[in-house]
């Protein structure tokens, strides 16, 4: 059986397919050429459909997916959100504010759905994209998949529910992974938590075919497993396991971000550390670069973010996450970030201010305070 709700516009249609194969619904983002990205109508049409599924006894659960072989979804349109804030086009149904809120509930009812969802986080899943992704319940990874939260590099946090999906990880690996964007594959992925089994790609070729044949006499997460695990994993090994030692050595809970590039700094100059592994050098550098060019101050209110998310309930994250953002677009590194790596492209953003060294507590706490007083917060109904 296929069906596309009629109640969808075509253009939104267009950017998100649907169709339910065997009472399981599919919905596919389809903006290739974007890598998928996630525009404000794409979300508003996902949670539509979301809310179609969850009335319907019929449909007894979601597969997400990516068109095309290149990415699952790179994340949100990021300079649709930056013309916007140039615009200062805030508030309203199409403000920027609005897509971070529509978003984070999108996010929020997926990790609280009431029936099975599969995400298949085939090539480029990058923030928005990691939002949903790691809000299913089945999450599959394949070779190809290049997983990553870069948001710092654009004067950002790693948001869409990082602060409570990292914490999943021992401290040290969420705050490497979250300070520096590190690109993982997918079995990094596997062995650090972001996924729960990576296949060969093209063994996702026929998913529709095994999925058409599933049977609905027994257990239902059992019989998607059988869908989407493949008889055999081909994947090559991680890199993220090999260098765990020197995660947890540079990247402990009580080192402020200025203190761990210290640190890589210190060593990466020290002689003795300079004869040591050609690998373990490479890896010092590439973090060194990442905490040395990145916005300073989202580096430090990155950090601090994630240490309370591993405290905070899911809704308490977003509600978090979302004051944050709020701040750093109108008074933080984003668009700077946005302009220099995206728009521009001269690789040369003017961070405020331009050091870790120059970056104040209490500027830090600035950001991870609420604008909003309680009851008034955009998610103060998202729940717990």
């Amino acid at each position: 059986m296929n069906a596309t709700p009629a109640s969808l516009p075509a253009s939104a249609q267009d950017e998100v397919l649907y169709r339910v194969v065997n009472r399981v619904a599919i919905m596919t983002l389809n903006r290739p050429a974007a890598l998928n990205a996630l525009s404000h109508a794409m979300v508003k049409t996902l949670s539509d459909l979301l809310e179609t599924v969850r009335a319907d006894d019929a449909i007894v659960a979601v597969v997400l997916n990516g068109a095309g072989p290149k990415g699952f979804c790179a994340g949100g349109d990021v300079r649709a959100i930056h013309a916007l804030a140039q615009r200062g086009e805030r508030l309203g149904e199409t403000g920027w504010q609005q897509f971070f809120v529509d978003e984070y509930r999108l996010d929020h009812a997926l990790h609280t759905f009431p029936k099975p969802v599969v995400a298949l986080l085939d090539g480029v899943t990058m923030g928005g994209g990691m939002g949903l992704g790691q809000a299913a319940t089945q999450r599959v990874a394949t070779p190809r998949t290049k997983i990553a939260m870069p948001e710092t590099r654009i004067g950002m946090l790693p948001d869409v529910g990082a602060t409570h999906f990292l914490a999943a990880m021992p401290v040290e690996t969420e705050l490497y992974v979250g300070l520096t964007g590190v690109l993982l594959s997918g079995a990094d992925a596997l062995d650090c938590g972001l996924a729960d089994v990576c296949v060969p790609a093209d063994w996702l070729d026929g998913f529709e075919a095994r999925l058409a044949r599933m049977p609905h006499d027994g257990d239902l997460n059992a019989a998607l497993r059988e869908v989407f695990e493949a008889p055999c994993d081909d994947a090559p090994a991680g890199t993220l396991k090999r260098h765990a030692p020197l995660i947890s050595r540079y990247f402990g809970a009580q080192e402020r971000v200025e203190q761990i590039a210290r640190a890589l700094q210190a060593d990466l100059a020290d002689t003795a550390s300079a004869a040591a592994d050609e690998a373990d050098q490479e890896w010092r550098k590439t973090a060194l670069e990442a905490l040395t060019h990145y916005s300073p101050t989202m580096l430090e209110v990155t950090r601090e973010a994630l240490l309370r998310g591993r405290r905070l309930t899911l809704a308490d994250s977003f509600r978090m996450e979302l004051g944050i953002v709020s701040r750093t677009i109108e008074e933080g590194d984003f668009r700077e970030g946005v302009r220099a790596h995206l728009i521009d492209k001269d690789r040369t953003p003017r961070w405020v201010p331009p050091t870790l060294a120059e970056v104040r507590p209490e500027r830090v706490q600035h950001f991870l305070a609420s604008p909003w007083p309680g009851d008034a917060h955009p998610l103060a109904d998202l729940g717990a």
